[in-house]
């Protein structure tokens, strides 16, 4: 007698997880998805517009779940917005909104369906996992009651928030994350009353999850890093790339280095909004990314990573982000500054008027120093070495301290900050560190056609950044981003829902 399709799947899902033990790596996925949008409107759609819409969605990331468990691939990433886009009032997105429970109530929706209210994206996404055992990562809305007995509750009677879930090869229910730091536009959803950090254990490690915008504050990125000490983070995103410092795939790539963590970042993929880089990063670096503005495809990205990397014989060692810079004297250069705007951020620059040199530039409480020689200059480029440190955001305002080695847009001065994607100089060599008030620190650096250079650069236990094998590509911006959470401003917008 053949046995049944229950038995056949727990075999599988057995032998999955007894493979995954057996290893020290795991094969992650990500995918960047050209979102299917709905149109704009100002009254809400039925629920069965709705639903056909994230339908279309679903059937797309059904399509690279499917490949990804083909390839061998243990969990997959999908964007944020992924399902329903985005174009919503807080009154038109609610057709698109599921309550979505605890996890803690060990719920398979795949087979056990009509447990709660309806759920039919809940249950499509359960089933994929179930049916390609692997674990699915995807980002909705969840809907929560509440009455005047809460005095924060909203006018119309419900919470509504912009949530990550996570299914397990068996279709469970494992992880819920309510997104914490809202982006501005975000107006559709509530902020949660306090900060979750979402954790679960799987076989190859302990993940954390958080969406977007979270990744620039303390909580509750920081939390689950460095408090919780996961191994991977999952990290759905709508991430407007921003030239030349909050590129995706440039700023994910770093956050992960200089966090020492697996960063699983699925980007959706829109290029009219600049929206687009995804990748597989780790401590040593990318593993795997992808960065396209020219198209309107969606990737898919497959990478073997370590499952617990601070056991990793290739862990970077701890850094003293300071040590260097606060050592020395300070370089000639530092009189002949000028001031520039990367966006509204108001850099102190210096020209890197000579094919080799030393240079000092300070802001505030930061020097950054560079050590250089360049290779091949070209006439028609200008480089400049910038210090920020300062407040950070229009509404919502957050401290970095930043030192960068930087390409201007033109020969013109007054063009240094504005978005760059090309260069022709290359650097035999440089090494920029700074007197950085944090151990919060994060390295990049970025090639012409937006490239990340792994393996090109180093970051010494003394906090230098440096380049390791001689002349680079065309280089764009070296630069080390530090965070001093402890100065951001109290958040504006968030008060109890």
């Amino acid at each position: 007698m053949l046995p049944s399709q229950p038995l056949l799947h727990a075999a599988a899902f057995a032998l999955a997880v007894l493979q995954a033990l057996a290893s020290d790596t795991f094969t992650a996925a990500v995918y960047e998805h050209a979102v299917i949008l709905p149109d704009a409107t100002d009254e809400p759609v039925s629920p069965d517009d709705a639903l056909a819409l994230m339908n279309k969605n679903m059937d797309v990331l059904e399509g690279a779940i499917k490949e990804a468990a083909q390839q061998g691939a243990h969990i997959i990433v999908t964007p944020e917005d992924g399902i329903y886009g985005w174009r919503f009032t807080r009154e038109t997105i609610y057709p698109y909104l599921e309550d979505i429970p605890d996890p803690a109530v060990n719920w398979i929706p795949c087979t056990d369906p009509t447990r709660f209210a309806p759920a039919p994206v809940q249950e499509r996404l359960s089933c994929m996992a179930r049916n390609n055992s692997i674990y699915v990562v995807a980002n909705i809305g969840d809907k929560k009651p509440c009455n005047s007995s809460d005095a924060g509750c909203p006018s119309d009677g419900r919470y509504q928030y912009n949530t990550d879930v996570v299914f397990d090869p068996e279709g469970k229910l494992v992880a819920r994350y309510h997104k914490y730091n809202l982006f501005r536009r975000e107006t559709q959803f509530n902020y949660p009353k306090e900060p979750e950090a979402v954790t679960f254990e799987t076989p190859f490690g302990k993940f954390g999850i958080f969406t977007c915008f979270d990744i620039l504050f303390r909580e509750p990125a920081v939390v689950l890093v460095s408090e919780l000490q996961v191994d991977t983070v999952l990290f759905p995103t709508a991430w407007m790339n921003v030239l030349p410092f909050l590129t995706a795939v440039e700023f994910h790539s770093a956050w992960a280095m200089g966090m020492g963590v697996n960063l699983l970042s699925a980007n959706t993929h829109n290029i009219s909004l600049a929206m687009t880089g995804d990748g597989l990063f780790t401590p040593e670096g990318p593993a795997a990314y992808h960065y396209d503005s020219g198209t309107e495809e969606g990737c898919l990205l497959l990478a073997e990573l370590s499952a617990r990397p601070r056991l990793s014989p290739t862990y970077p060692p701890a850094v003293n982000w300071s040590s260097f810079a606060t050592s020395i004297k300070k370089f000639p250069g530092e009189k002949d500054t000028f001031l520039g705007a990367v966006r509204r951020d108001i850099f102190t620059f210096s020209e890197l008027r000579r094919k080799a040199g030393n240079y000092t530039v300070c802001q505030g409480d930061l020097c950054c120093h560079l050590i250089y020689w360049m290779a091949n200059k070209s006439k028609d480029e200008v480089y400049v070495l910038g210090a920020f440190d300062g407040l950070h955001g229009s509404l919502i305002k957050y401290h970095w301290q930043i030192c960068t080695l930087l390409k201007c847009k033109s020969t013109d001065l007054n063009t240094c900050g504005q978005p760059v994607e090309t260069a022709q100089t290359k650097f035999e060599t440089f090494s920029l560190s700074g007197t950085f008030g944090t151990n919060y620190v994060f390295p990049e650096v970025l090639y012409s056609g937006v490239q990340l250079a792994p393996g090109e650069f180093e970051v010494l236990r003394d906090g230098r950044l440096k380049s390791k094998h001689g002349t680079s590509k065309p280089l764009v911006t070296a630069t080390l981003f530090g965070r001093l959470y402890e100065k951001d401003l109290p958040h504006p917008l968030r008060t109890a829902p």
